[in-house]
């Protein structure tokens, strides 16, 4: 009954990545404690890094920024590059993420995406009916469209010296269909969720173009240089469970998938996390969709995340952002009472959100701090 949506990998477009080439000439990587804990393995402290490391809380990104077309910026190698790399330079985070946007994808399927000040992601043209699909560009050349992302992975690889491992991301299907959609942010999103009740055949037809672009998308980042990889599904929590079951979690499997077999095929291993917000109802799935972590929201006690997920998964998050209002004592104690909680082996630090342009960077110090020095304790306490 209703759409049939193929689940092989071998239907997905297989031209540009049969072989993925890793340049071999990288700095050597001298700090891997975020890719052992990703995988499970035992660590000398709980690796840490932040959603939005890369962002407005920092003086220096806003004044790189000034003036600057925020989307002009994501296809600079130099400007993203540079931009990854300040955060490193003031914090001693395990892990580094390329700075880009999730909607560079619906870019690159033909759609017109601008950041209005004060407003944020705004498409002028948003899909309205399921005619609007032929608008779409359904077979993408990644490297020709989206190769600025790469070279902005290459580059940074060399820049960061081997200090930290660099991750690469993309957007989920769901929630690059609600943004397409919707034609920007919304409360309810009911235009797009108007789409999976009204029209779920052209639902699940859009779902799997974007899911083909994805899996593309995230083997050119791994070719590009890219030693983990996080799929934020951002509009999770505006879906029910049966929805979720539906219309996200087979995507989300798909990408895991195919991503994994292409690069079994070419002799690599790398691990890719995958972020749901406000999924709690899909934890035990998540759990078993070929993810190696999964990251929380801070709504999510992290002992019950334990015992749902059954040791299956590392796990990563999942502090409340605003947390970092706190003094410093206090971000100091909260991080302990998370890390009591989640335990040290197979946990991978960071906020259950990305960080706000309010925030003070020293906060973000002490978090950091805090996460090294309590983690390493109990550690040697074991």
């Amino acid at each position: 009954m209703g759409f049939h949506r193929n689940n092989e990998c071998d239907l997905l477009p297989t031209t540009r990545r049969d072989h993925i080439p890793v340049p071999k000439d990288f700095p050597q990587l001298q700090n891997d404690t975020f890719l052992r804990a990703a995988r499970g393995e035992e660590t000398e402290h709980v690796p840490v890094w932040c959603m939005r490391q890369a962002g407005r809380y920092l003086p220096e990104f806003r004044e790189s920024r000034a003036g600057k077309d925020f989307f002009d910026t994501c296809r600079s190698p130099e400007a993203c590059c540079e931009l990854t790399l300040q955060p490193l330079r003031r914090f001693p985070f395990d892990a580094a993420i390329i700075f880009s946007d999730i909607l560079v994808i619906p870019q690159a399927m033909g759609m017109d995406v601008q950041m209005v000040a004060g407003k944020g992601p705004t498409f002028p043209d948003p899909l309205k009916e399921p005619e609007d699909l032929q608008r779409l560009q359904a077979k993408v050349d990644v490297d020709k469209e989206l190769g600025y992302v790469f070279k902005a992975i290459t580059l940074t690889r060399h820049k960061i010296e081997g200090k930290v491992p660099l991750i690469g991301f993309t957007g989920a299907p769901w929630t690059l269909m609600s943004y397409m959609i919707e034609g920007g942010g919304s409360r309810t999103f009911s235009k797009a969720k108007r789409w999976l009740y009204r029209h779920p055949e052209a639902s699940h037809m859009l779902l799997r173009m974007l899911t083909d672009v994805i899996v593309e998308y995230l083997l050119g980042q791994v070719a590009a240089g890219a030693q983990a990889l996080q799929v934020f599904e951002s509009h999770a929590g505006i879906l029910g469970p049966v929805e979720f079951q539906e219309f996200s979690l087979p995507y989300l499997r798909d990408i895991a998938r195919c991503v994994k077999e292409k690069l079994k095929d070419a002799g690599k291993d790398i691990p890719m996390i995958v972020f749901a917000k406000d999924a709690h109802y899909g934890l035990e799935d998540l759990s078993q969709s070929h993810y190696e972590v999964v990251g929380l929201d801070w709504t999510i006690d992290p002992r019950s995340a334990r015992e749902r997920t059954g040791g299956k998964v590392s796990l990563q998050g999942n502090m409340d952002p605003c947390a970092f209002y706190a003094p410093k004592e206090r971000i100091s104690d909260i991080v302990k009472k998370m890390l009591e909680g989640f335990g040290t082996r197979g946990y991978i630090a960071n906020l259950g959100h990305g960080l706000y342009p309010d925030m003070d960077p020293e906060s973000v110090g002490a978090f950091v701090e805090a996460v090294h020095q309590h983690s390493k304790q109990m550690i040697k306490q074991k």
